[in-house]
This record gives structure tokens, C-alpha cells and sequence, in this order.
């Protein structure tokens, strides 16, 4: 689904035709109608009340920028896999003092635009029907609304430095309202193409000065998308000279030795570079929050997913804030970090913020505060991506929790998330009036 003409060569034109047609959003959870929807908006509205009587700022006021990192995930958490050093002490160190920790992906050496579009919407992807395994190209252009986190901003940019046609992203980021897109061949230039080493992909570095261009050219609040390529896919290919301090002792059975050194110098020169961008954020005078994450682990480890399925959708997060925004409310926090999923951002940043919430960040407030982050696939029998074949948990010691297990509370507020995503992309629409 990620490329609709190559998908349509591959499989000719009438099986790729009946894959689009045969298409169910999500299945109906019980009890929707419109009362029950209108219950679940006056009751988080309260709960937006009760959170905003601590909280100060306005997210549009602020300067947020979400970090897609592509594949990045310290190879060290790998099952069998052992390096000479930690290739990205930097950001662990900001993982550690700011807010951070580990994100659950939920998807497997590929995927990239499902944990952008859960980041963006706080929708989880396992929450739709195996028939939906891409948001981006299936269901976006064919809403006549689409909520996300730019809604909250007066201005938003996304920056992606390659092609901007995979995954219909061209589509998909107009239909959630943003301003410009930046990518390769665009009308907005990509305007820093450094490239490092034999690699064919723009560097995290260039990455980076392409969103100073666009903090420092706007004087008040936005949201900035940036999607980076630097460790895409592939790693037999010997793009860089790899670091040998950072190398691999041994890796699991199976496992490529070269692909997991140069990927392990790909994410070096990540951290290298997110050391200087944070030194660029803290010289300049507004408040900006950085959300970095990894959107899942590279397809290179040849470990049972049975087994050490959780250790292969364990990616590298973190939110920092920058001096401005500190001096003016914003400020790290420690519960509920350790395992979080991509759903979970908008919560997040508006907590770090110190921003209020309307009555839909409140809900998703209450699903990253009261339930265990969310995944799929996670212990599947191959290592194959597996889409949308039921929602599972992990708790705050990445341990898999049983959905059956979950407190009658706790279901509740799981419950009315389903219906509130049910409502907006598969269902009757009741909540369109009250999610602008």
C-alpha cells in the first residue's frame, strides 16, 4: 500500500484493484451511537478542566518539533548482539535527564509511515482491522476530516529530505492542514543536501539545519514534522568507514556483522549531530520542545521474534525542552516514561509544555497515564511485519500485559478510545463539530 503503481506492476491491475476494495476501516465497538459519543466528549471535556487548573501555556504558542528518526534503535538492547561501546552516548544521556525512554514500535524493518501517522493523530494502528495496514495511502484522502496535532498550531511545516511521494505523504499532510511541505524536488527547497561518506541519503545533520531555517524564519508558535533517511535501509551497502571503537564483539545467530557496524556508525553520526542541534535550540529565544524517536528497529537481526519479539520493537525516545522554554514553564517528568508507544506524543508534549488540553488530549492523556503502552506484532511467529491483529500492552517493566487483565477502569478508558477513533475514521461522524 505504500506505493500504489509499483504495488499495481507487481501484482497487475485487477488483484491490486480488489486489495483496495476488499477494506474495513475498523471494526464497530460496542455500544456507539451517538449518545454514547456525546457522553465521552462531556466527560473528557471535565477532564480537560481538571488538567488545565495546573497548566499554564497554549501548545499554538509554542514551538514543537517531532523527530522521526528513521530506524534508529541502540543495537545493545538486541538479544546476542554485543558492541565495543555504546554508539549513541549522547542521547543517552539526554534520555536519562530529560523526559525519555523507550518507545514500543509497532512495526518491525519497516513501517515508518504507521508511527508517524499514530504520532501525529494519538490513533493507535491496532486499533484498525488487517485490512488497514497503511492509514497514509487507505484512509486519509478519503475523510473529510482528519485530526492531528497540527490542529493546535496556527502554522506547521513538514520536512522529509528524499522523495515526498512514498506512502502519499504529499496527500496525507495536506489533508491534516500543514503549511509546507519540504522535500526533495518540492516548490520549498530542501536547502542543506550534505550526504556523508558513499551513503545516498541526506544526513540527520542537514536534517537538522533545514528546521533551524524553518524556527528561525517564523517569530511565533508552530509544529514542525521532520522525517529523516540517513539510516534508511540498506546496510550491506558500506556507505560509511565505520568507527571501530563502536563495532560489534558478536552479534546473534544469523545476524550480519557488517549490517549492525554500519548501521551502528549511521546512528554515531546521529548522535554526533542531535549534540549540535540541542546547542542550536538553547541559543535561540522561544520556547521549542523537541520530541526524537526512533519508529522501529532495522530489519538486519536474525533473532526469533517469539522470543525476543519485545527487545525488537524497543526503539529510543526522548522530549527536551529548550532553556526558553524551561525559564517559562516547560519541564521534564519521570512517571510513565520508561515504555511508552507512538500514540502517546501529543499527551506528552503537551504535559512538558505546560500546555492545556481540549477535551481529546485529555483522553489521550488518560491512555498514556492509565494504560500500559500499546503495540502489535510483538511476539509474532515470524519477523515479518503482522498488521492489526489485536491491540497488546506492555507495563512500565516491559512485561506483556493481557488486555483481559486491565483494571475495569482502565477498559473504560480503552473502550472510549476505540469509539472516539471508530467515530473520526470509520463511523457516522458524530464528533466532526467537536474536533476542530
Amino acid at each position: 500500500f505504500y506505493n500504489q503503481l509499483s504495488c499495481a506492476r507487481i501484482n497487475g491491475p485487477v488483484i491490486q484493484f480488489m486489495n483496495n476494495i476488499d477494506v474495513e476501516v475498523m471494526a464497530k465497538p460496542s455500544g456507539y451511537s451517538q449518545t454514547t459519543m456525546d457522553r465521552i466528549v462531556k466527560e473528557y471535556d471535565l477532564r480537560a478542566k481538571d488538567i488545565n487548573k495546573t497548566r499554564d501555556n497554549k501548545l499554538e504558542e509554542q514551538n514543537v518539533i517531532f523527530n522521526l528518526s528513521e530506524s534508529f534503535a541502540n543495537p545493545q538492547r538486541v538479544p546476542g548482539v554485543t558492541l565495543r561501546n555504546n554508539p549513541i552516548p549522547y542521547i543517552t544521556k539526554m534520555i536519562k535527564e530529560n523526559t525519555g525512554g523507550l518507545m514500543i514500535s509497532s512495526g518491525y524493518g519497516g513501517g515508518t509511515a504507521n508511527m508517524e501517522y499514530m504520532a501525529l493523530t494519538g490513533f493507535a494502528l491496532s486499533n484498525f482491522s488487517p485490512t488497514l495496514p497503511t492509514p497514509y495511502t487507505q484512509l486519509v484522502n478519503n475523510l473529510k476530516q482528519d485530526p492531528s496535532i497540527v490542529d493546535s498550531f496556527k502554522y506547521a511545516v513538514a520536512i522529509h529530505p528524499y522523495n515526498g511521494v512514498f506512502y502519499n505523504r504529499i496527500g496525507a499532510y495536506h489533508k491534516f492542514g500543514f503549511n509546507k511541505f519540504l522535500y526533495l524536488g518540492s516548490k520549498y527547497p530542501i536547502r542543506h543536501q550534505k550526504k556523508i561518506g558513499r551513503s545516498p541519503y541526506l544526513s540527520d545533520e542537514a536534517s537538522y539545519r533545514n528546521v533551524l531555517d524553518q524556527l528561525n524564519g517564523k517569530r511565533n508558535g508552530q509544529f514542525i514534522n521532520l522525517v529523516t533517511m540517513q539510516n534508511h535501509f540498506p546496510y550491506d551497502q558500506h556507505f560509511y568507514n565505520n568507527f571501530k571503537e563502536y563495532e560489534a564483539i558478536k552479534v546473534s545467530d544469523g545476524t550480519n556483522i557488517d549490517s549492525v557496524n554500519d548501521f551502528t556508525t549511521g546512528i554515531h553520526y546521529t548522535d554526533e549531530a542531535m549534540k549540535r542541534f540541542i546547542v542550536s535550540l538553547d541559543k535561540i529565544q522561544k520556547p521549542i520542545t523537541l520530541v526524537f524517536y526512533g519508529d522501529h528497529l532495522p530489519g538486519i537481526y536474525a533473532n526469533n521474534m517469539e522470543k525476543d519479539g519485545i527487545k525488537l520493537h524497543e526503539t529510543d525516545y526522548f522530549v527536551y525542552s529548550n532553556s526558553y522554554a524551561r525559564e517559562h514553564g516547560a519541564k521534564n517528568f519521570h512517571k510513565d516514561t520508561k515504555y511508552i508507544s507512538p500514540n502517546d506524543f501529543i499527551a506528552i508534549v503537551a504535559k512538558q509544555t505546560n500546555s492545556k488540553v481540549n477535551w481529546y488530549q485529555a483522553l489521550l492523556t488518560d491512555v498514556y497515564e492509565k494504560l500500559p503502552a500499546i503495540g502489535e506484532g510483538l511476539q509474532s511467529s515470524s519477523n515479518v511485519n503482522t498488521y492489526n491483529n489485536g491491540s497488546e500492552f506492555i507495563n512500565q517493566d516491559g512485561k506483556l500485559v493481557k488486555e483481559k487483565s486491565l483494571t475495569s477502569k482502565q477498559k473504560q478508558i480503552l473502550h472510549d478510545y476505540r469509539l472516539v477513533q471508530y467515530d473520526i475514521t470509520a463511523g457516522k461522524h458524530y464528533l466532526s463539530k467537536n474536533m476542530k
